[in-house]
């Protein structure tokens, strides 16, 4: 999961390395792979909406294999780019193929891996996001230069390929139906069947009562109206016969509930997506990753612009390696806010009674907020000004470590806050990428008018001012989500008995 999201993040960052050669050969300007950025953005936050619901309905890997396809689809096409259609329609493809890292991703580690190892393992999957992001120019630059800029999207079409045929037969399916089982059971649940039998039901099945002679047991959930017939040797899992590697590698994992072929149960889902909006804690999340990754618009667009001339005189090479103290930043970041706030929410759990609460990993923003506003204006203040080089590197280590922190923080704050994984990824994805779309169309034009000093002193406001916002979340953030207790509830009914 590391690698793809380290890939699908770097094959949507290539295209800039190819656009002088673009240029030269075949008159592509530069506002036309700008506008292919912005469409590459809206791929991505559509696309993971719109492929979210096959993560429910037909197992967690197809979203991963319609993803790595168009990706294959859209790094063939722009290795054939001739004209403006080429450079722009094939970067939707490629914005798409990383939707899957957008929701799925995060779905399958939640699969995977304990609720205290969250941070930690977030750490993984932004460090695996800001390593795509920040090499794909150098890497995309040294291919452009040394065999022919095609080949960026033909190597990306290579791993592509080799990528699909370890997904589909090297990689397990990980989704797991826990409403199937019922271990630990209490007296509380409602069984129907069973009538006069005691509450804990493996261990009369045990002692051999009669509830053993019971051919199925049906359980209610959430949704009284959703029951599932579950044989008494399913009731731990402890009988149920272990996969065959054909059923553990399968393309398609059709779920329990799947009526016929799943069409308006999808749109459903569609449905429950675009509901998950009016949560708070989402909006809050959506909006820090999204203004990290609008803030890359900016700051890659002043690299090309104030780099290559005097005094710098970098070449490409040279301007694709001022991303390393962005990469150098965005690790420590990643520390900062996945593996030392894993320790800091089971230390303030302690404080509080042994209850986790998901405002707590907001009190890193605090950090981000600071260091980031820090890194954009020494980096835009130092570009206008033609300051040392060392403050502007500087300044694009503090701005990678926002880049890298803020996106831990947000993604940790969903995962915790709500139990509609997959559902919140989503929405996140839509708010951050349709921001960064916004972004990446408006920032030449605000450049060219407002001049790069005062664009990048709006900038660092706008960074402390949306990170501050973790202050009322801390403070009200509980009481938010117990205001929104009934439409959550109401969702988890609706999701789970469609």
């Amino acid at each position: 999961m590391a690698f793809v999201t380290a890939f699908t993040a770097a094959t949507s960052n290539d295209a800039g390395s190819t656009q002088d050669n673009l240029n030269e050969m075949y008159g592509i300007s530069y506002d036309a792979m700008n506008t292919g950025a912005g469409v590459l953005f809206l791929g991505i936050g559509y696309g993971t909406l719109f492929l979210a619901p096959f993560s429910y309905l037909y197992g967690r890997k197809l979203p991963y294999l319609i993803s790595i396809t168009l990706g294959l689809i859209g790094a063939i096409w722009f290795g054939f780019s001739k004209d403006t259609s080429d450079t722009i329609w094939s970067q939707l493809f490629v914005g798409i193929s990383e939707s899957c890292a957008e929701a799925a991703v995060q779905l399958s580690l939640t699969d995977i891996y304990y609720q205290h190892q969250l941070g930690t393992v977030l750490t993984v999957y932004i460090l695996a996001t800001s390593v795509g992001t920040y090499l794909s120019p150098l890497i995309g630059n040294f291919i452009a230069n040394r065999v022919s800029f095609r080949w960026v999207g033909w190597i990306g079409a290579i791993i592509s390929g080799v990528l699909l045929l370890v997904l589909s037969f090297a990689t397990d399916e990980t989704s797991f139906e826990r409403q199937r089982y019922i271990t630990p059971l209490n007296y509380s649940e409602d069984i129907e069947g069973f009538g006069e039998c005691v509450s804990n039901v493996q261990s009369d099945l045990d002692k051999g009562s009669d509830c053993e002679k019971k051919d199925t047991i049906r359980l209610r959930l959430i949704n009284p109206k959703q029951k599932f017939s579950i044989s008494d040797g399913l009731i731990d899992g402890s009988k149920e016969p272990k996969k065959t590697y054909w059923q553990r590698v399968a393309l398609i994992t059709p779920a329990s509930n799947l009526k016929g072929s799943g069409f308006k149960q999808y749109w459903r889902y569609i449905l429950i997506n675009l509901k998950m909006f009016c949560f708070p804690g989402i909006l809050l999340s959506g909006l820090f990753w999204g203004m990290q990754n609008a803030f890359l618009s900016f700051y890659l667009t002043t690299e090309d612009t104030f780099f290559y001339d005097a005094p710098y005189n970098y070449s490409n090479v040279g301007v694709a390696l001022m991303n390393l103290p962005c990469l150098l930043g965005s690790i420590i970041g990643c520390i900062y806010a996945g593996w030392l706030s894993d320790y800091f929410t089971l230390w303030m759990a302690r404080r509080n009674k042994g209850v986790v609460e998901a405002e707590f990993r907001l009190y890193f923003s605090f950090l981000t907020a600071i260091f980031g506003t820090a890194g954009l204006l020494m980096f835009g203040i130092g570009a206008a000004r033609m300051l040392s080089k060392p403050v502007m590197y500087v300044g694009l280590g503090f701005i990678g470590f926002a880049y890298g922190s803020g996106g831990d923080i947000a993604l940790s704050y969903s995962m915790e806050g709500s139990e509609l994984v997959l559902e919140s990824m989503v929405c996140v994805a839509v708010i951050n990428n349709t921001i960064s779309c916004i972004f990446t169309f408006t920032c030449s034009l605000w450049l060219d008018a407002s001049g790069t000093e005062n664009v990048y002193i709006a900038l660092g406001v706008i960074n402390f001012g949306v990170m501050m916002l973790a202050i009322p979340m801390i403070i009200w953030g509980k009481k938010a989500r117990k205001w929104t207790k009934p439409k959550y509830l109401k969702f988890l009914e609706i999701r789970d008995g469609i």
